[in-house]
């Protein structure tokens, strides 16, 4: 049975306050003197009156209602929501990083300095690139940020081209960050092994072609085996390479996008270096560059002279900044000390046990769903619905039965080109405990959609909400409480 949750203002008792300030020892002003008349309610706020404890307890119980990486299993497919280490938080919190303004002098801020020097460093090893930036808030602030670098490259030459192409499975900000880049976007069909078309490719080619968006392992979770023939066919038309480092978990430490060729990156400080993401915080994409395009950086950059660290902002050819101040310091803390807490061999060893486990239950699973590419596989998989569809049973409908079962679904419906598709990643902080409860549940939603379709496609049935009608809600969405349940 559902419980409901008391709102706020249903709660308490007029003259409940949740503290209880002295008197002021010094005269005050009444408000009347401070604020004039047009400046003041003529009606008071109708807030809720409660204790302490009530509002506690109040935020307490629906934070139990929110499920994360701290709670449970979050098998999120090309997301990457892994555990996040408390150590990471710890470290952000340290009073000379959590207290720094960002308007302070270089001089004063020397350490915060020195971690983005040290960070940039650590992630140009990783990724092959010669210089970052940690300016851009997240992964498509990241895209939107390479893109305008290649824009700003090609203009540097005169060389006005047009076109940038995306493959089919390709992440869908790809192509929205590139037409806001000011770019025509050209589609590339996927072959039959779920990897880029290669002859597509090549026919698409030509001096018009800014740029190839690529993901590599791609959005099914499959390692582009002809990176280097890609790289060298759209580098020899003047192109460059982009890649969307949304997937670098599956890879760090046993390859880099810089000797694939690809010539700008965007990480997810977020996902591959495990700081919290979504509600559990701000996140960060800092882009990265072949030398060629270190002059079109966004500024400042971080250096380090004879009297310590200091902004360069010299880069006349600079796309200028796409950030307030530096980005979003207190990620980039928590992503350093992960990598520093991992070094080389664990950030290798990470990537491998993420690749273990994704091929694991690929193959658990695959005997109950459909699997479109059954290949090995990287960090993540792509199953399908479709045997379960036959029996009015949708990857919507598993989706939301696995939360009776106390897990977050894996991505549905995406990448596209896959029908009903169930894209998981398990990611390399899992247990094998956990994995095997996981394909166990996945399970019996398979034999409960033959046996009782019913029982899936009316999950779920232990949530605090029921299903909702998602049409419904978004076309006329009830934002204000306003005493009447049965109101719109």
């Amino acid at each position: 049975m559902r419980k409901e949750q008391a709102l706020l203002f249903e709660l308490g008792a007029p003259g409940r306050r949740g503290c209880s300030l002295p008197q002021p020892d010094i005269p005050v002003k009444p408000l009347d003197e401070l604020l004039p008349a047009k400046l003041r309610r003529g009606i008071p706020l109708a807030l809720p009156e409660l204790s302490e404890g009530e509002l506690v307890r109040h935020y307490t119980a629906l934070s139990t209602r929110n499920h994360g990486v701290d709670s449970g299993f979050y098998p999120l497919g090309s997301c990457t929501m892994k555990y996040n280490p408390k150590v990471n938080e710890e470290a952000a919190r340290l009073p000379g990083f959590a207290f720094l303004h960002p308007c302070q002098p270089a001089e004063s801020v020397q350490g915060a300095m020195e971690l983005l020097y040290r960070t940039e460093a650590c992630l140009a090893e990783i990724t092959g690139m010669k210089r970052v930036t940690f300016q851009p808030a997240a992964g498509a602030h990241g895209e939107l940020t390479g893109m305008m670098l290649i824009h700003a490259y090609h203009k540097s030459r005169n060389d006005q081209r047009k076109r940038v192409l995306i493959p089919d499975s390709a992440h869908g900000t790809n192509p929205a960050s590139a037409a806001m880049a000011g770019y025509e976007i050209k589609e590339i069909p996927s072959d039959g092994r779920g990897l880029v078309d290669l002859k597509a490719l090549k026919e698409l080619l030509d001096d018009d072609v800014a740029a190839l968006m690529l993901t590599n392992p791609n959005t099914l979770g499959l390692f582009e085996e002809d990176i280097l023939e890609i790289a060298a066919a759209v580098h020899e038309v003047g192109g460059l390479l982009y890649y969307d480092g949304a997937n670098l978990n599956a890879i760090m430490g046993h390859a880099r996008p810089g000797d694939m060729g690809f010539d700008v990156v965007h990480l997810n400080l977020h996902k591959t270096f495990a700081t919290p993401h979504g509600g559990g915080g701000p996140g960060s994409g800092p882009v990265g560059v072949k030398e060629h395009l270190v002059p079109f950086l966004p500024v400042p950059l971080v250096e380090r002279g004879e009297k310590g660290y200091y902004w360069k902002d010299d880069l006349p050819l600079s796309i200028g900044r796409v950030h307030g101040f530096n980005g979003n310091f207190g990620v980039v803390v928590k992503a350093y000390t992960y990598i520093m807490m991992m070094g080389a061999e664990g950030l290798r060893q990470a990537a491998a046990d993420a690749v273990l486990n994704a091929n694991y239950l690929m193959e658990r699973l695959k005997k109950s769903y459909a699997l479109p590419y059954d290949r090995r596989c990287k960090h993540e998989f792509v199953l399908s619905a479709r045997k379960q569809k036959k029996k009015g049973v949708s990857a919507g409908d598993i989706a939301k039965a696995l939360l009776d079962y106390g897990f977050h679904p894996p991505t549905v419906y995406f990448p596209l080109i896959v029908e009903e598709a169930l894209m998981v990643e398990p990611t390399e902080t899992e247990s094998k405990e956990t994995l095997d409860r996981f394909a166990e549940v996945m399970e019996e939603i398979a034999r409960l959609a033959e046996e009782d379709p019913e029982r899936v496609t009316s999950a779920p049935h232990t949530t605090p909400v029921g299903r909702l009608d998602e049409v419904r809600a978004a076309r006329n969405p009830r934002i204000i409480w306003d005493g009447d349940e049965g109101s719109e």
